[in-house]
C-alpha cells in the first residue's frame, strides 16, 4: 500500500512537525484542527519552520513553495475521507483518542490506515474503537519530527503485516528510520528515558545538585545532547506526567511513579517551553 495523502489531526507542534516532514517528502497532507483559528496557526507555524530552513539554505524558497503548496487545513472531518493514511496527535487523553478514532472510522475510506501518534497509550484500545482494527497501528514521530531520524511503528496485537508494512514504508519515505515495537506502554525509547528523567526530579529535590549541575554532568558525563531538565521542558511537563502515570498504571515499577515536584509544577502551569516557565524561564 503506498500512502500519498496524509491527514494529520491535531494542532500541536508534533501535528506541525509531521505534516512538514511528509510534504517535504511528497505527500499531499490535509492538517484537520478543531477550529479555524488554531488551523491557520498550525499553518504558520509550519510556514516559519520552513522559512528557517531557507534560511540556513536546507532548502530553496521554490522548493518551501512547494511543500507548502501540498499542505492545506480543515475543521471538516470529511476532508479527510480520501486519506490513504490517517495520523492522530492530539492531546495523550486516552478517553479523547478513543472517541477521535470512533469518529475517524466513520468518515474514512475503509481502505485508509489509521495510525496514532502516541508515545505510550495502548494502541489496541484506539483500534478497537473502529470496525478495522487490523488496519490500525502507531506510527510514533520523535519531537522535533523534521530533526528526528526515529519512528516507532507499533504493531497491536490486532494489526495485519499490510498495515505494519505501509507504516514502515510511509516512515521510510519521510526519510525516517522505522524500528517496530510491541504494543506496551512506553514502547522502546519511553519506558528507558522516562525513568531517568524521572530519577534527575528526584535528585534535584534531594538537593544532590543543582538543575544546572545535573544538566552539564549528563551532557558531559555522557556525551547527551541535553541534559534532563532541559528535555523534560521541551517535552512539556505535562506530557511527561501523563507518560510516567500511564506507565506505572501498567507496570507498577515504583521508578515510574511521578517525582512530586514534577506533579506540582504542573499544577502551577510550570510547563515548559509551551507556557514559559518551567525548570527553566523561556520568556
Amino acid at each position: 500500500m503506498v500512502c500519498k495523502r496524509v491527514g494529520i489531526v491535531g494542532a500541536g507542534i508534533m501535528g506541525a512537525g509531521i505534516a512538514e516532514v511528509a510534504a517535504a517528502h511528497g505527500h499531499d497532507v490535509v492538517l484537520r484542527s478543531r477550529s479555524q483559528s488554531s488551523a491557520e496557526a498550525m499553518f504558520a507555524n509550519l510556514e516559519k519552520s520552513l522559512d528557517r530552513q531557507v534560511a540556513k539554505e536546507r532548502c530553496t524558497k521554490d522548493e518551501r513553495d512547494e511543500i507548502l503548496g501540498r499542505v492545506s487545513v480543515t475543521t471538516d472531518f470529511a476532508d479527510l475521507a480520501d486519506a490513504d493514511l490517517v495520523i492522530e496527535s492530539i492531546v495523550e487523553d486516552i478517553a479523547a483518542k478513543r472517541h477521535l478514532f470512533n469518529e475517524l472510522d466513520r468518515v474514512c475510506d475503509d481502505q485508509a490506515v489509521l495510525a496514532t501518534n502516541t508515545s505510550t497509550l495502548p494502541v489496541v484500545e484506539l483500534a478497537m474503537e473502529t470496525g478495522r482494527p487490523d488496519r490500525v497501528c502507531g506510527i510514533h514521530f520523535f519531537n522535533p519530527a523534521p530533526v528526528m531520524p526515529l519512528v516507532e511503528v507499533i504493531r497491536p496485537i490486532t494489526a495485519s503485516d499490510e498495515t505494519i508494512a505501509a507504516a514502515h514504508e510511509f516512515a521510510g519515505a519521510c526519510g525516517k528510520e522505522p524500528v517496530e515495537v510491541k504494543d506496551r506502554a512506553g514502547f522502546v525509547v519511553n519506558a528507558l528515558l522516562f525513568p531517568y528523567l524521572n530519577e534527575a526530579v528526584r535528585l534535584l529535590e534531594q538537593g544532590v545538585a543543582t538543575k544546572e549541575g545535573i544538566d552539564a554532568a549528563m551532557k558531559g558525563g555522557c556525551g547527551f545532547p541535553m541534559g534532563p531538565f532541559a528535555l523534560l521542558d521541551l517535552v512539556g511537563l505535562d506530557t511527561s506526567v501523563a507518560i510516567l502515570d500511564a506507565l506505572y498504571a501498567e507496570y507498577r515499577d515504583p521508578h515510574y511513579a511521578t517525582a512530586p515536584l514534577l506533579r506540582r509544577m504542573v499544577s502551577a502551569e510550570q510547563l515548559g517551553r509551551k507556557s514559559g516557565q518551567g525548570f527553566y524561564t523561556y520568556r
